[in-house]
């Protein structure tokens, strides 16, 4: 054991835990004959069989954030996010995971974990959703434009590739993205839509002279402020929302061979020569199998 871990000591923090789990969300009737089996069950007080007889899929994702169902406004504007950003596409980085997943012949259970992960990520997925959300909050009481003329003049724009001039706002493959800017549009035409919204629409509006825009991060990141969520929300009910795509993508090469994929040709390779010592003989060998 480490000298400096065999003379620490180990002190009590003197917390006291619960006895058992407790949650607000979920409530389970016990059956008569087994304690450990529900009989019946409640969200946030509502029985789950009047939910799946009553209610969409949506609205009760809402309820189990919220704590209450959505109003119609909220339910249109939950519904048609939830919809708009059900697939990344192919180009995406989680998608691409899912696809090299599935034809990869990994567990088909595991195809959704591990482009989720991905998913998480700071370039287009969950963390930047969550991070535009608290870019929103921070400047939503200050003007737009004055908004973008701090971040032109205080941030570097690189010649190549796109930039997120904040997070879920920028360029996409060199210009505005067209499809963020659809699903914004027609949002921004429901009653549920609000401030934050309203506040980005004007944001963007200040942005197409430099060619930037929208991004779907941003595009969900305000819709979910409208919609009364917390930043710290925002990640998991993005990954949520694209999750039926990522899967789809990656069952449907589940059952096809390798070659399905683009595989870079020998041009596009570069191999690194061994650095450790070896005999003559053994570098003309290996110089031959891999010019």
């Amino acid at each position: 054991m480490d000298e400096k871990y065999r003379k620490s000591t180990i002190k009590s923090r003197q917390e006291v835990f619960t006895d058992r789990v407790a949650t607000r969300i979920w409530n389970e009737t016990p059956s008569v004959n087994n304690p450990y089996i529900a009989e019946s069950c409640q969200c946030h007080g509502y029985d789950l069989h009047a939910l799946a007889h009553h209610k969409s899929f949506s609205d009760v994702i809402f309820l189990l954030q919220k704590g209450e169902l959505p109003t119609p406004p909220q339910s249109r504007l939950f519904e048609t996010l939830l919809i708009s950003m059900i697939n990344p596409g192919p180009r995406h980085p989680a998608t691409r995971a899912a696809m090299n997943a599935g034809v990869g012949k990994t567990n088909p259970a595991h195809i959704l974990p591990i482009s989720l992960s991905v998913m998480s990520g700071e370039h287009l997925g969950g963390g930047e959703v969550t991070a535009a959300m608290t870019f929103l909050r921070k400047h939503r009481n200050t003007v737009p434009q004055q908004v973008v003329d701090d971040l032109l003049k205080d941030n570097f724009r690189p010649d190549e590739g796109d930039w997120h001039i904040a997070p879920g706002f920028g360029s996409h493959y060199g210009g505005i993205d067209i499809v963020p800017t659809q699903i914004a549009e027609a949002l921004l035409k429901q009653p549920g839509k609000g401030a934050a919204l309203s506040w980005a629409k004007e944001f963007v509006t200040s942005l197409h002279p430099h060619s930037l825009g929208w991004l779907t991060t941003g595009v969900a990141a305000a819709a979910f402020l409208d919609l009364g969520f917390h930043p710290r929300a925002g990640a998991g009910l993005f990954q949520l929302a694209a999750a039926p795509g990522l899967l789809a993508h990656g069952l449907e090469l589940a059952n096809k061979p390798r070659t399905a994929l683009p595989f870079p040709d020998d041009e596009h390779y570069f191999y690194e020569k061994k650095k450790t010592a070896v005999t003559k003989d053994e570098r003309k060998k290996y110089d031959e199998q891999y010019r």
